[in-house]
């Protein structure tokens, strides 16, 4: 008995040609191509979002808003497109959720330091916080003390890493995105996105080693 064939499978409109074309006033592709992004984009809203600003902001308003910047300011990323939309996409969410700290903690400036931790890939938690997921026991103030180090080192280490490599590993990591998910976000193959994620580990491990050398930590 034979079947007929199945239909061959359509491959999504690049997400560039739908922004030329929303660019245009096609407001159809430009929803489009905002719903495809919309998802990875509150993953990543979601996982920087402290416990105390998460509590009063809902993380897909923040997602609507950055949304709503994006489509008014896609001239802009269609003139200089270094990066994928996605990258871009998590530049402007990134600025969005500084300005929220700075609205809700009522500070006239920004703090250095905050704005380190949120260039970081956990953002919304604690480094230490997220070292201690790794056990439920209660740490003794001597293993506190050596999560709290090894939480510095460890966030010390992606600031020296390009800006890919620390998306490419906020994303596995953080943000607990499939290779699938990371390849779609940055708009590359598969092979290439599990590439991607491998380099970018063996440059954290070097960074981390290095640090260890400068600190007397490594081999004679």
């Amino acid at each position: 008995m034979s079947s007929e064939p199945p239909e061959p499978t359509v491959p999504p409109e690049p997400t560039r040609q739908l922004l030329l074309r929303g660019q245009e006033g096609d407001e159809d592709a430009m929803r489009v191509v905002l719903q495809r992004h919309r998802r990875p984009l509150r993953k990543m809203i979601a996982s920087r979002l402290d416990r105390a600003i998460a509590a009063r902001v809902d993380a897909s308003d923040v997602v609507q808003d950055v949304l709503w910047e994006a489509s008014r300011r896609v001239d802009e990323f269609l003139a200089n497109p270094g990066v994928s939309f996605q990258v871009w996409l998590r530049r402007l969410a990134h600025d969005r959720i500084i300005d929220m700290y700075r609205r809700h903690r009522g500070a006239a400036r920004r703090s250095v330091d905050r704005e380190r931790r949120l260039n970081g890939p956990v953002l919304g938690q604690s480094s230490v916080e997220l070292l201690g997921q790794l056990r439920t026991d209660a740490p003794s103030p001597l293993e506190d003390a050596i999560r709290r180090e090894l939480a510095q080192r460890f966030v010390t280490a992606l600031e020296q890493l390009s800006e890919m490599d620390r998306e490419v590993i906020s994303m596995r990591h953080f943000e607990h995105m499939t290779n699938q998910e990371v390849a779609e976000a940055l708009e590359c193959s598969h092979a290439t996105a599990g590439m991607r994620y491998l380099r970018a580990l063996q440059r954290l491990r070097k960074v981390l080693k290095d640090m260890d050398v400068s600190h007397g930590r490594g081999e004679n």
